[in-house]
């Protein structure tokens, strides 16, 4: 059963994950610490399904403040497929130098502020441009991706170096470069991607170790609470005590 496949595919990842990756991790959640207990930010980019990780993590129950995403509507798959915003579009879009640029000129950052980059290859410049422009403001530059498996592969930016060169600190995702994972019958591609999977992976190991970082500081955090837990009559105020903070964290930016 290819179900069954994927699963053996996507658990491999994980575990691989869990054997190579915790020390990384938790640098780079110290860096985050750091970032969220001096009021500042977590800027979390990425293109693509790259940006599921970004959605996922804040705002949602469990995530909270001290994250802030940099969601770039062209750079996503998941508004058109074909006519405006199509998928041809957004690999033009994604592979424009200077792009990424532009984008940081929308925001005001400051140097104790972290950029947390998500990238499949690391080869793209939109991503890369994030990371010189973040690197110039002098934040610390964090990049999930499949590392190992893209060593070799060429930069598309004229600086030469891919998101994975250009970062402080890099977790490997451990998928493979192709992503999907299993073979079908009479087809050449593969179905059943794993890349997104190992990345959400990483996003609740990265934030919980971020979270128990603070706590065991003393910083108070603002985490989203569920609203739909009978009986809980203060879930609301804490909702508006987090979505407070985060507007006057934001307000900044």
């Amino acid at each position: 059963m290819l179900a069954l496949e994927w699963l053996k595919n996507a658990r491999d990842v994980m575990s691989n994950i869990e054997e190579s990756q915790l020390e990384n991790i938790k640098k780079a959640a110290t860096l985050m610490a750091d970032s969220i207990e001096a009021g500042r930010w977590v800027h979390t980019f990425g293109c693509g399904h790259a940006t599921i990780p970004i959605e996922e993590m804040y705002p949602r129950i469990g995530g909270f403040v001290g994250f802030h995403p940099l969601c770039e509507l062209p750079l996503t798959f998941f508004t058109r497929i074909t006519g405006e915003m199509g998928v041809h579009q957004f690999l033009f879009l994604e592979r424009a130098e200077g792009y990424g640029e532009a984008i940081m000129k929308s925001y005001t950052f400051d140097k104790r502020d972290t950029m947390w980059l998500f990238s499949h290859t690391g080869i793209n410049n939109v991503n890369i441009d994030v990371a010189l422009k973040a690197k110039e403001l002098g934040m610390k530059v964090i990049v999930f991706g499949s590392a190992a498996q893209t060593v070799g592969k060429k930069s598309r930016h004229s600086c030469g170096k891919t998101l994975f060169e250009l970062a402080d600190i890099v977790v490997d995702s451990c998928a493979p470069l192709v992503d999907a994972s299993v073979p079908v019958k009479n087809h050449f591609d593969k179905v059943g991607p794993v890349s997104t999977m190992a990345f959400i992976t990483l996003v609740w190991m990265t934030v919980t170790t971020v979270a128990e970082i603070l706590a065991d500081r003393g910083v108070k955090l603002y985490i989203h609470p569920s609203h739909n837990v009978p009986g809980d009559t203060t879930a609301h105020d804490r909702l508006d005590a987090c979505l407070a903070t985060y507007k006057e964290r934001v307000a900044g930016i």
